[in-house]
């Protein structure tokens, strides 16, 4: 059964990422739910835009290029069109899909790929920390956007973080990027009133 989980993955993921653009093109969210987002994807949007920019630069220069042989035009103008699509989709994802803080959770996501609850209570520290180097280690999860992360949260308890294949990890510090990295942390570290 986990082989079958695996092999979907990459298609799961895309499925995910035009159902993202097509909620960003409506301009909503999703899994928000009356809680408090806190969006991430100002810090990569200029890298993904212009990411875009240049594979659009390409479709252009290649469809000249092979005007001359219109099977492999035609092949090479749908893979750079669904490229285009596929790169800005990756930022609708990133939008649409913001930190949630609400209901007792805290929700750190990463576009579809990520997606971890945090319940409120089994956060013993938070603080804001800027990194811009991450070395993989045991037991932390690094939610970086643009190679940066600026929240670090540390756990009294482990949370569960499934991986894009499937894989389970429990985890006891996520660092994370926030753009109001500030107010998140100044929300998480108020008391809940009971």
């Amino acid at each position: 059964m986990r082989g079958v989980r695996v092999a979907w993955a990459p298609a799961r993921h895309e499925l995910l990422l035009m159902a993202s653009l097509g909620l960003w093109l409506a301009r909503r969210t999703h899994g928000t739910g009356g809680g408090r987002a806190f969006g991430y994807a100002g810090g990569q949007a200029a890298m993904m835009f212009g990411f875009a920019f240049v594979c659009a630069v390409e479709t252009v220069a290649l469809s000249v290029l092979l005007a001359d042989w219109p099977v492999l035009h035609a092949v090479v103008l749908v893979l750079d069109v669904y490229t285009v699509v596929f790169v800005v989709a990756l930022h609708a994802a990133s939008v649409v899909r913001p930190h949630v803080l609400g209901g007792g959770v805290l929700r750190v996501r990463q576009a579809v790929r990520v997606d971890v609850r945090i319940p409120l209570e089994r956060i013993a520290s938070v603080r804001r920390e800027l990194r811009m180097t991450h070395e993989r280690a045991d037991g932390e999860l690094d939610v970086a956007v643009g190679s940066r992360t600026t929240v670090t949260v540390e756990l009294a308890e482990p949370v569960a973080h499934v991986t894009f294949f499937g894989r389970r990890r429990e985890v006891r510090v996520v660092r994370f990027h926030a753009d109001d990295a500030d107010g998140l942390v100044r929300a998480l570290a108020r008391p809940v009133p009971l």
